[in-house]
């Protein structure tokens, strides 16, 4: 065991990974982090630092998640001061932090380790860069990255021996390269369906305005930055063969899993850049190899990478058995919890650029059925871009609609602009839901930066009533103090998604949701009932009888009782399929 990983194994038993739950103290002590830490960029640089230093110091906000994106904000301020080693060392710990909380964190070490290895070179100290190089390798190993990849690092290894004037390792480091270079590839290369390791392999295709970054490794492809133009392209996910539905597994130490493995974990294993032409040819031919010629398009949230992103399109894709093809539409989000300001800026920016984009989907995808689903701040994104649509089309109340399902999940958009936009954006589509929570500590946060106005994405007593959409209270669910995606991460809010994209289904018709009466005592809200559906065989039996186009409740019922076993399981889910294929 290297010196990194046995100093990630001691740290890890010394502490807790666990985030704390969402107090309101502590949601007041995060809005007051981020109005101190909003004008940074305006401020002398060590009198930056020296707020970033004074925040990290704070006891009362322990969630490692705001640990890390304190230290990035640290990491890039020591640059800026031209403290280079320092930064290089800052960097290093940012690595170590970010292998220990890999289930919370889903941030990739490698690329930390390799800024690390830069900045030490720069500052004269190839010594301790070997040491970041060698944590990439090991990484590299845990991973089974191919061995073209394995010798491009052993070299860099036996250049930095040379740098640091140790020739007999530089020797070594070579000749390590050379018969890396002669090993197989990892195998991982179809387009779709399962890998040669066992694991199954999701592709998404992906818009994105985001500026490149770090082409060498999938996960820093793209960056936090504003690019110049809309790019395509196909990335290439894993799905563990054992994996649980709605989870994005990730390596934990606690298991002794030091690297992303495809056979327990889900890994972004390729990020490729394609012309339009190419990008919507290939769309067309996987539409028409497919049970279905469905779309589905995500537009993530607030602090979010893109390979993040693009692991959650493919876990929701996966955990759906969604028979069509999923679309990944990534806007340039910083990633940092601490740059709320920034991504507001660039969401709005980035619907114009979605408006085109979705417009090109339905000119040119081949697709019979568009649907999109936005979470948190890509709402702002995403509602933009529909009443852009509606407006540029004249589209109006009795035209033919658009895209089947629009899901806005967890809108951090002002509840008086949403109500607002609804009635032009509500015949773009054949149906808008609304899922929200009242116990979305992010929205909350965000209701405080915004004076106490109340967001379109918060349940309870602020659930939006209108009359064009479905609004469903789902914060049975549960919450998340920062990623706040129950919509993705529960396997009951997957299903009630299925139910939507198969049969268009009003609430009345779909299982675990329970009416209650809308204060203004006119329009029925909907609340989830977690647990009330046997959610993993709804799903499989949803997807079953939509591959079969099952369109009348017979033939539904006839397939189910041929594939359901279980009497009480069979009594459960015949009258939840009587209820859905009653219009």
């Amino acid at each position: 065991m290297s010196f990194l990983r046995f100093l990630f194994l001691i740290v890890a038993i010394l502490m807790t990974s666990a985030p704390r739950p969402a107090s309101a103290q502590t949601e007041r002590a995060f809005a007051r982090l981020q109005l101190e830490l909003a004008d940074l960029t305006a401020l002398p640089v060590d009198e930056a630092l020296a707020r970033v230093d004074a925040a990290l110091a704070g006891a009362g906000l322990a969630d490692p998640r705001i640990t890390f994106d304190l230290g990035m904000l640290k990491a890039e301020l020591l640059v800026e001061a031209g403290r280079i080693e320092e930064a290089a060392r800052f960097y290093a710990q940012l690595g170590a932090l970010a292998a220990r909380e890999r289930q919370v964190l889903e941030e990739d070490p490698v690329a930390l380790y390799d800024t690390a290895a830069t900045l030490f070179v720069q500052a004269g100290n190839p010594a301790a860069a070997l040491e970041m190089v060698q944590g990439i390798l090991d990484e590299q190993r845990d991973s089974g990255r191919s061995g073209d990849i394995l010798s491009a690092t052993f070299a860099r290894l036996a250049d930095l021996a040379r740098l640091a004037g140790d020739e007999a390792a530089a020797e070594s480091y070579a000749a390590s390269a050379d018969f890396a270079a002669t090993a197989p590839a990892s195998g991982f290369g179809s387009t779709r369906g399962e890998g040669d390791g066992g694991f199954h392999e999701v592709e998404v295709f992906y818009a994105t305005d985001r500026a490149r970054g770090d082409e060498s490794q999938p996960s820093t492809f793209y960056s936090g930055m504003r690019g110049d133009a809309l790019e395509l392209g196909i990335a290439m996910v894993s799905i563990p063969p054992d994996h649980t539905p709605a989870l994005v597994e990730a390596p934990s130490i606690w298991r002794l899993e030091f690297g992303p493995n495809p056979a327990k974990h889900v890994v972004l294993h390729s990020v490729v850049p394609v012309e339009p032409g190419d990008f919507y040819d290939t769309m067309r031919t996987r539409l028409e190899d497919r049970a279905a010629d469905d779309l589905f398009v995500f537009v993530h949230g607030f602090n979010v990478p893109f390979a993040k992103a693009a692991r959650r399109t493919a876990q929701m894709a996966h955990d759906m058995n969604f028979p069509g093809v999923p679309v990944l539409y990534s806007w340039p989000s910083r990633g940092s919890a601490f740059a709320y300001a920034a991504d507001e800026a660039s969401v709005r920016v980035s619907a114009r650029r979605l408006t085109h984009f979705l417009d090109d989907l339905v000119a040119r995808s081949g697709a019979g059925t568009i649907h999109i689903v936005a979470h948190s701040m890509g709402n702002r994104a995403l509602t933009d871009a529909l009443e852009l649509m509606a407006l540029r089309n004249d589209i109006e109340p009795g035209d033919d609609p658009v895209f089947s399902q629009v899901v806005f999940a967890a809108p951090d958009v002002d509840a008086g602009l949403f109500s607002g936009m609804l009635p032009t954006i509500r015949p773009v589509a054949e149906r808008l839901t609304l899922y929200a929570s009242d116990r979305d500590f992010a929205l909350a946060t965000s209701r405080r930066l915004h004076g106490s106005a109340p967001r379109a994405g918060q349940a309870g007593d602020l659930l939006l009533a209108d009359p064009n959409l479905d609004s469903v209270d789902m914060s049975d669910l549960g919450d998340d103090m920062l990623a706040h995606t129950y919509f993705a991460s529960d396997s009951s809010a997957l299903a009630d998604l299925v139910t939507l994209f198969w049969r268009n289904a009003d609430p009345s018709q779909r299982c675990g949701l329970a009416p209650r009466a809308a204060q203004a005592g006119t329009l029925t809200l909907w609340h989830y009932q977690a647990g009330a559906c046997d959610d993993t065989t709804l799903v499989e039996i949803m997807t079953h009888l939509q591959k079969a186009r099952v369109t009348s409740l017979d033939a539904a019922e006839k397939i189910l009782t041929q594939t359901v076993r279980d009497p009480l399981l069979l009594d459960s889910l015949t009258p939840v399929l009587e209820r859905l294929m009653a219009h």
